[in-house]
């Protein structure tokens, strides 16, 4: 039909038979495919002895992992799917199908060097005038974890399980004994007995870590009701007057009924999703994010439900080999007196939220003057009142409000655009070493993001 270009899926040929002519020049899978032959490789293929069928090559897997992690392809199977759909997984792949199966077990194999390269990649990043520490943020966000909350038990029922369990097999061994007598039985006692003796076992494995896990608790929470009464009696003896209201209540020590226990995922906890307000069986992944590049210089996760334990960790997982940041800015989940004592110790000065801010500034607080923070005088003040200081200077409040708008919005990209919210692997190691997986796919995107900026601003 006339006015209209001509579709002749016949002719052979119909894409360019040369692989590099499939893409645009500035395509994401090019510059994945670049830095991943910047990498050093080498552990890798050491791995492999020679012998027996062709080896998929591991540049190539470590590219497609990449590659399909920053555009929202995550399983094997689908990327399997890709290496025929996708025009830029075929370049990857160099028009080759790796299985699923060889792309799942190269993961799970080589888990430990893809996570090593999440420094590499930075260090590429700081080389061509992406990155350099400055002033970081962190937050923390809730994954789900590969197991079902309805695989999970409490200790109350644990509890009663285990004596049901335990009654039962009493039961049947006295069965045992009358069958021995009148040797009449239907049932198959000693089936019947081995079955529960194993869910007895498992039972036991789940109540124990339940018990170590609520001894960790206790201990925690000793501290931080120690830390209240300890800033309580300073703030008394500065004020010289008696605090009102009640003390703080010791805490309740042991098990709680209510505790969980994953059989599917035993390190994933229950946790409260802060976007949903549902609960799930999750992980807590933490982030350092560079408020200049918006690139993740350090990345962590924990089993840990609440994140005022996840600061230093945060900031010790930025490697040492590109530094170590200026500053860190944290919201008042991570306020606490240790926090703020081991960035002092770790050389990091801390802006850390002391409480909920007011999103309404009456005129008065507008027009308060700035002071610097180097004229501050901190002595004598308790860590609450002395953080509160240091975010109304000049130099807190510039680096407190671009916490949002940088560690925020890089969850946001993660959720949204890469489509990523539940961990495809289980236990902490593996999920760790996946979340690293995932954060250098990120940092790869966003290199790419920066080279097309700068690109634009040079042309222009």
């Amino acid at each position: 039909m006339s006015g209209f270009q001509n579709v002749d899926r016949e002719t052979p040929f119909l894409l360019p038979p040369d692989v590099r002519d499939w893409l645009p020049e500035n395509h994401l899978a090019r510059f994945v495919v670049d830095v991943v032959d910047q990498l050093d490789l080498k552990p890798l293929y050491d791995q492999y002895s020679g012998r027996g069928s062709k080896a998929a090559d591991p540049a190539m897997m470590v590219a497609l992992l990449f590659y399909g992690y920053a555009t929202g392809i995550f399983s094997s199977r689908k990327l399997e799917n890709a290496t025929y759909e996708s025009v830029p997984v075929r370049y990857i792949c160099g028009n080759t199908h790796p299985d699923h199966d060889t792309i799942a077990n190269f993961r799970k194999r080589f888990l430990t060097q893809i996570e090593s390269y999440f420094v590499e990649i930075l260090l590429i990043a700081e080389k061509v005038g992406f990155h350099a520490v400055g002033n970081v943020s962190v937050d923390g966000s809730k994954f789900k974890a590969n197991a079902s909350k309805h695989s999970a038990m409490s200790y109350g029922r644990v509890v009663e399980l285990e004596k049901l369990l335990k009654d039962e097999v009493g039961r049947l061994l006295e069965l045992a004994l009358q069958t021995d007598a009148d040797e009449r039985s239907e049932l198959n006692i000693p089936e019947e007995i081995k079955l529960r003796e194993n869910r007895l076992e498992k039972i036991r494995l789940a109540k124990e870590e339940i018990e170590k896990r609520a001894e960790k608790r206790d201990k925690l929470n000793r501290e931080e009701y120690e830390q209240k009464i300890e800033e309580r009696r300073e703030k008394e003896e500065r004020t010289g007057r008696k605090i009102g209201g009640k003390e703080p209540s010791p805490p309740k020590t042991g098990p709680r009924d209510k505790d969980q226990y994953n059989f599917t995922d035993p390190d994933s906890r229950i946790m409260k999703s802060g976007s949903t307000n549902a609960f799930e069986q999750d992980y807590n992944a933490q982030i350092a994010v560079d408020q200049d590049s918006l690139l993740i210089v350090g990345a962590d996760l924990s089993n840990n439900a609440f994140d005022r334990k996840e600061l230093i960790p945060a900031l010790r997982s930025i490697p040492e080999e590109i530094g170590k940041p200026r500053s860190v800015a944290a919201d008042t989940g991570y306020f606490n007196k240790d926090n703020i004592k081991a960035c002092e110790e770790y050389g990091v000065e801390s802006f850390i939220a002391a409480g909920r801010e007011k999103h309404y500034h009456t005129v008065e607080r507008l027009l308060e003057k700035e002071t610097s923070l180097a004229a501050l005088n901190l002595e004598g003040l308790s860590p609450k009142e002395a953080m509160k200081l240091k975010l109304k200077t000049k130099e807190g409040k510039e680096i407190y409000r671009r916490r949002k708008c940088t560690v925020e919005p890089v969850f946001g990209i993660i959720k949204q655009a890469m489509g990523y919210r539940q961990f495809l692997l289980r236990g902490i190691e593996n999920v760790r070493g996946e979340w690293c997986l995932l954060c250098s796919a990120y940092n790869l995107k966003r290199m790419f993001n920066l080279k097309m900026q700068q690109a634009i601003v040079s042309f222009s």
